[in-house]
């Protein structure tokens, strides 16, 4: 580890890019602490201590939310965007068919980047008309005035970790949404330590040993099912080239048990919060019916069987979506036939896409019922225990523990093409 260390340490431009990710992050943190005015903060951490569904949203904005940050909604605007967009690749052709050149990529990222703003508009005018319309006195009355400043600062604030989010992506040290959500989770974790050391009694040691070891077996899991893969054996034919033979090599195909990574998890929470904000609007409606319908869809999600199993269902259906974006077999069969290479017993083309999709689905299976279990374990674990265990629930850890591990992949994977260029 320590010679890993070293050797990141010599690469100065690695150097460099690592260095440029914490101060990225750094800034990040700080916006996340600097509040909007007007704002009673206590009766706010209150009120997110009582909700399970903005408890995780807060996570996810990296405490930014409980303090009524600059930057209070985090990425959510914008990944909800990115699911807006691969939903209609999925169903309008002329999408699919950009998604597969590099100029369509960067034009479906600039109409990601633009649907972000209205987006980052709504969601936050719903959350500050669910903030005023709570029971805990959060808001007070504000002006047309106040109300337009902070919707417009808050959604500049979204746009400006996006801008964060794409320059840390840019380093090639992971993917920079995924390590601002992270850094999020882990800047809780000294307030969530502290907090239980303080209430902390002899009455509930087995309690906090429970939780500790439920915390390592799910790093272990989240270690193997990330780590996990089925290879698929591959045969290349021999081909005769004058009087040398090419060729006539065996390989294998790695298929991951869980390829789509923690981008579920992050798109069911940005689903499941779609809704009931979305209630705000109407939620004081003049009309009757409204109003109601509007107040049941707020209670509906606030029921934590239903928002469970929504969940659980959620993460386990885009566990598949996003590996069916993602991963191509029709692609991965042309290629092999174009190389000469075949899988043994299976015919090449049409039949080798067949065998690669259903084998997928197999796969895939194991790794979307451990993501979707790993994503309720917190609801579990506050129903046996009346403990709320966002900080180290099922979803900080998964997400914790898969950045770290594509970090030191691609970490790891600069330094040894810095080994080949030397060599």
């Amino acid at each position: 580890m320590l010679h890993k260390i070293s050797q990141i340490w010599k690469a100065k431009d690695l150097r460099k890019n690592i260095l440029f990710v914490l101060f990225m992050l750094a800034i990040f943190r700080f916006a996340a602490h600097i509040p909007i005015p007007g704002v009673d903060v206590v009766a706010l951490k209150e009120f997110f201590g009582s909700n399970q569904i903005l408890g995780l949203l807060n996570m996810f904005s990296g405490g930014g939310m409980e303090n009524f940050s600059i930057v209070m909604m985090g990425v959510a605007p914008y990944i909800t965007a990115s699911i807006i967009f691969q939903l209609l690749a999925m169903i309008i052709p002329a999408m699919e068919e950009m998604q597969k050149e590099e100029s369509g990529r960067q034009k479906i990222n600039m109409y990601t980047r633009y649907l972000t703003v209205p987006l980052a508009i709504m969601q936050s005018y719903a959350m500050i008309s669910l903030l005023r319309n709570s029971s805990f006195q959060i808001l007070g009355d504000i002006s047309t005035i106040n109300l337009a400043s902070m919707i417009i600062t808050i959604t500049a604030g979204t746009v400006f970790l996006m801008w964060i989010g794409e320059l840390i992506s840019e380093k090639n040290v992971g993917n920079g949404i995924s390590i601002m959500i992270f850094a999020g989770i882990i800047a809780g974790l000294p307030s969530a330590v502290q907090q239980i050391a303080v209430t902390f009694d002899s009455s509930q040691l087995f309690t906090v040993l429970g939780f500790v070891a439920i915390a390592l077996v799910t790093v272990v899991g989240v270690v193997i099912i990330t780590e996990g893969q089925r290879n698929i054996p591959v045969s290349y034919a021999k081909q005769v080239r004058g009087n040398r033979v090419y060729g006539g090599t065996n390989t294998h195909l790695p298929l991951r048990v869980n390829m789509a990574g923690v981008i579920p998890i992050i798109f069911a929470v940005s689903v499941v919060m779609f809704p009931p904000m979305i209630a705000q609007f109407f939620a004081q409606a003049k009309s009757a019916w409204i109003t109601n319908s509007a107040q049941w869809v707020i209670a509906t999600f606030n029921n934590q069987l239903v928002y469970g199993i929504l969940y659980f269902v959620l993460v386990f259906a885009f566990t598949y979506f996003y590996t069916e974006v993602i991963f191509h077999p029709e692609r991965i069969a042309e290629n092999l036939q174009k190389q000469g290479a075949f899988i043994p017993g299976i015919r090449p083309g049409k039949h080798t896409e067949e065998y690669l999709a259903k084998t997928t689905y197999k796969v895939i299976f194991v790794g979307a019922l451990f993501l979707s279990l790993i994503a309720i374990l917190p609801l579990i674990m506050r129903y046996f225990t009346g403990i709320q265990a966002l900080a180290i629930g099922g979803t900080s850890l998964l997400i914790v523990v898969a950045v770290v591990i594509e970090i030191v992949k691609q970490v790891e994977s600069q330094l040894t093409m810095r080994e080949y260029e030397g060599g």
